[in-house]
């Protein structure tokens, strides 16, 4: 290995801020249990298992059924 590497022709990977955002939001408890019971049995992160699920979902645009009860 050598003492020193010469990294004054190096560019940044253009493609790093798009790989991943981080946002805020708020899940219910019982699908986070969901995903970390899946978790343990696949051995990934139950995060990134919710991305790939989310990914999904978009790829096939797939759209919640959703119904409000009339209380």
């Amino acid at each position: 290995m050598r003492k020193k590497y010469d990294f004054s022709e190096s560019k940044k990977n253009p493609y790093a801020k798009m790989l991943k955002k981080q946002i805020t939001i708020r899940i219910d408890a019982e699908t986070i249990a969901y995903f970390k019971t899946l978790s343990s049995e696949t051995g990934m992160n139950y995060q990134t298992l919710m991305d790939l699920y989310l990914r999904e979902c978009a790829r096939k645009k797939k759209k919640p059924n959703v119904s409000w009860d009339a209380a």
